[in-house]
């Protein structure tokens, strides 16, 4: 079934959704002298805080809100250069309350609305068409196969897995392959998620330690425009925020095909001055695969004490997490005959990996200034072992390999913020200061069935040491057991001041400045290797070393409006990602199947620049809708990395460019039912041909080759997501009903650089539907993948040979969606949080 039909069958059973209510609520809102505030947006909650309609007050400063039930209700009024207020209503069976008289006092340039959800109108709040808020509910009814999915609710943002369900997701966005979270920042609560100089991949984000229960909103933004946010951050970053006070105690219980299961709960009560949270996950799922279960087990644990208000507090939170499973690795399409459909070449592929955290937050708001401060530490361990070449260098003992990762982890965030006048006019400044280090002890090792051997490359005469191979043609290389071994630590330092300005009554800025230092300090571990042809190579003396970086970030937004509820914003900045510390110190490649005799390296600079402009429009003079629209730029000043799964490093070492559009749109028509629908479309481009990441042409009789040969390439920055498009529509617990429909669609990519392989494009749709029985007792189910297509999780291309005897071959590599499967959970709500 093609996308038009899918979106056919999504626009069919969505149409279903409706609901009706009645009760009135309506009132005035006025500035201190009594004069009337037009244009003042009104936000109305129920008493949970699910967000049921937004509006704007008219020109004589009036709203209503008819057809509710009778209930409780929370109203929030905001008006740019006002401070935002906040109350409860009550609408009683057989009365209407008298109309209220809102008065909003002279506030800073900020205002400080407590954003809900993608149902509230941030015209006069947001500082960018790309910037907003995913509220707990719209987590909640969201039909989710994996935690990571939390991250979806973000628009454009698609998540992945191409192995075992322990491994951190893929991540797709603005035409990048993220990978395991190169450029999208991801913070908990403010610790960063994102591990720099990971075994496995630089950013690597691992969403299993978040139990999607206990997110009370993810606050997001795209581009490289905003100061208190650093490394990962160009393409976006996401802000996970969790309760402190649950809105309900709960105990949860989960099950369904392929031996999934989980258990989930959560209390929170007031202890002494303030309220305890405390809550736990365990999870297992086998998945669909047939050659071996992903036996995937995880546990997570949180604790939380917290104190106070917005205007003065602090919390405490510790967080655990474990998780163990076997990998259900991609592999090629020719192999599908030999293993099935969701059949894997490894069995013994897979890894365990931990996580533990303890942080702190402390702050302070008052009339004049604002403070707040964030500590954190934690420990994390890995081991994972992965094939992905199958039999390709060593057709006896096969390609698998292990990495490992251990570190500790500390850092700060703190930044202070004063109201006051520049320039006579109303003005907001902010200075920042982060600092976090990692001491890390990791290291990449050949394998097989998880014990880690000496293997031999029978490829080492492809394409390169042509002087060697003349005379020996059938030279091998010694690939040893330990590839690389480095302790080290990496520290990044940060400042930053930025400084918002309201000129008039519609034009306001954002200006910046931020810098960031760099220092990486390696010791390389590595045996000597001896080579009877290239001699000997001391890698802990040639790849110990120090490296440094510094880089300034301006940034810069200008703000128009808003004219009709309807805002321009025109922005521009710098950013960067971090470079894995190993590959900044590195003088001599570690023996590897990329390298596999002494290559000398040359070192890789610690942090990549990015640049990017983007112009966008936000408006929401179409009742109870929320739409942006941008055009954006960006710029990377180099796509080569340290590759995680050779040791060296990995191309291309050009430039590229990536630019697009994205269209977001939030409609909410009536009480308990919205729609969204968010469509991106990107492209991405190096500055030069890039000849490493081209396609290979096979061997047949007629060219008489004997290994695949790698072809000229192209321009095109192979596995740059294109168009992605998410749509839902929701039914908002109405007389104890819930559903929701969704629909995903993730286009074709480019798999190399000249374009030759292009992956399929994947569409799903997925349902939830839920029943509320009384106050304590609720049912829900989950359909994934409700056509049951079959489709491509993800896909990559390259070189492998996927038996002992098989010809190499250059083809598509592919993991696939899991089929359809239905999940329940009975849920016991067992008292209100405190």
């Amino acid at each position: 079934m093609n996308l038009k039909y899918s979106l056919f069958l999504f626009l069919l059973l969505s149409s279903l959704l409706f609901a009706q209510s009645t009760g009135k609520i309506t009132g005035t809102v006025v500035d201190p002298s009594g004069a009337v505030i037009p244009g003042a947006s009104i936000v109305l909650r129920s008493a949970d805080g699910a967000v049921q309609r937004t509006l704007h007050v008219d020109p004589n400063g009036a709203f209503s809100f008819a057809g509710l039930a009778a209930g409780g209700y929370r109203l929030t009024a905001a008006k740019t250069g006002f401070e935002a207020r906040e109350f409860s209503v009550m609408i009683a069976a057989d009365a209407t309350p008298a109309p209220l008289r809102i008065a909003l006092s002279v506030g800073s340039v900020s205002t400080t609305v407590e954003v809900q959800g993608r149902a509230d109108d941030l015209v006069g709040i947001a500082t960018s068409a790309t910037q907003g808020t995913v509220g707990p509910k719209e987590i909640e009814e969201r039909p989710m196969l994996r935690s990571g999915e939390v991250l979806e609710a973000v628009p454009g943002v698609m998540i992945t897995q191409h192995a075992g369900g322990g491994k951190a997701n893929q991540y797709y966005l603005r035409g990048f392959n993220l990978d395991h979270g190169t450029d999208i920042a991801i913070f908990l609560d403010g610790m960063p998620l994102n591990l720099p100089s990971h075994a496995h991949g630089e950013g690597y984000s691992d969403m299993n330690t978040v139990i999607p229960e206990f997110v009370k909103g993810v606050e997001y933004e795209k581009g490289p425009y905003y100061a208190e946010v650093g490394n990962f951050s160009s393409a976006a970053a996401a802000h996970l925020e969790f309760f402190k006070t649950l809105p309900h105690n709960f105990l949860q219980v989960e099950g369904g095909k392929n031996g999934y299961g989980r258990t989930v709960f959560g209390v929170s009560r007031k202890l002494g001055k303030g309220t305890l949270l405390y809550g736990g996950e365990a999870y297992h799922d086998n998945g669909p695969w047939t050659t071996h279960a992903d036996n995937f087990f995880k546990y997570n644990g949180l604790l939380t004490y917290s104190q106070g208000e917005d205007g003065k507090g602090f919390s405490v939170t510790a967080r655990a997490y474990r998780g163990t499973w076997n990998s259900s690795d991609q592999i090629p399409v020719d192999a599908q005959p030999l293993v099935g459909y969701f059949g894997t070449l490894n069995p013994t592929d897979g890894g365990h990996s931990q996580r533990y955290s303890l942080q702190g937050e402390w702050h302070r708001r008052g009339a004049s200034s604002a403070t707040r401060v964030t500590a954190y530490g934690f420990y994390y361990d890995m081991n994972l072992f992965s094939d992905f070449t199958y039999y390709l260098i060593d057709p006896v003992k096969g390609d698998q390999f292990n990495q490992q990762d251990r570190r500790w982890v500390a850092g700060f965030d703190a930044r202070h913020t004063l109201y006051g006048q520049l320039f006579g006019r109303r003005s907001e400044t902010t200075v920042g200061m982060q600092l976090r280090n990692d001491w890390v002890h990791n290291g990449l090792f050949r394998s097989q069935n998880r014990v880690r051997t000496d293997k031999t490359d029978v490829n080492a005469c492809h394409d390169e040491y042509v002087d060697e191979c003349a005379t020996n043609p059938n030279l091998t290389a010694t690939l040893p057991a330990a590839t690389s071994l480095n302790k080290f630590t990496a520290t990044i330092g940060s400042a930053y001041v930025e400084n918002k300005i309201q000129w008039t009554s519609k034009f306001r800025t954002v200006v910046a400045l931020r810098g960031d230092d760099a220092k990486y300090v390696v010791t390389n571990l590595t045996p000597t290797y001896t080579s009877p042809i290239f001699g000997t190579v001391n890698f802990r003396q040639a790849n110990s070393g120090s490296a440094s970086k510094f880089l300034p970030s301006p940034k810069a937004t200008l703000i128009f409006g808003p004219w009709a509820r309807t805002e321009i914003y025109a922005q521009g900045g710098f950013a960067f990602h971090s470079n894995d510390a190993r590959g900044a110190t590195q003088k001599e490649e570690p023996i590897s199947p990329d390298n596999p005799f002494p290559t000398a390296a040359t070192p890789i600079t610690p942090l990549v620049q990015t640049k990017g402009g983007e112009i966008g429009i936000r408006t929401s003079a179409v009742p109870h809708l929320q739409s942006t629209v941008s055009l954006w730029y960006l710029r990377s000043n180099s796509e080569l990395m340290q590759s995680g799964d050779t040791g060296g490093t990995s191309a291309s070492d050009q430039s590229s460019n990536r630019y697009g559009v994205e269209w977001a749109n939030y409609y909410t028509p009536v009480e308990h039912v919205s729609f969204d629908f968010d469509i991106a479309d990107s492209r991405a481009q190096f500055t030069q041909v890039d000849p490493d990441d081209a396609a290979f042409l096979n061997p047949t009789v007629a060219n008489g080759l004997s290994y695949p040969r790698q072809l000229p390439g192209g321009k095109l920055v192979p596995e740059a997501v294109r168009l992605v498009l998410s749509a839902g529509a929701t039914l908002h617990e109405y007389r104890g009903l819930q559903a929701s429909l969704r629909l995903r669609y993730f286009g074709p990519r480019e798999l190399t650089s000249d374009g030759i392989n292009r992956s399929s494009a994947t569409t799903l749709v997925n349902a939830g539907l839920g029943y509320r029985f009384n106050s304590k007792w609720s049912l829900s189910t989950e359909l994934l993948n409700l056509l049951n297509r079959k489709a491509d999780d993800i896909t990559y291309a390259y070189v492998s040979r996927i038996t002992p005897t098989a010809s190499a071959e250059f083809t598509n590599v592919s993991h696939p969606t899991e089929p359809f499967q239905v999940r329940f959970a009975l849920r016991y709500t067992f008292g209100a949080g405190k």
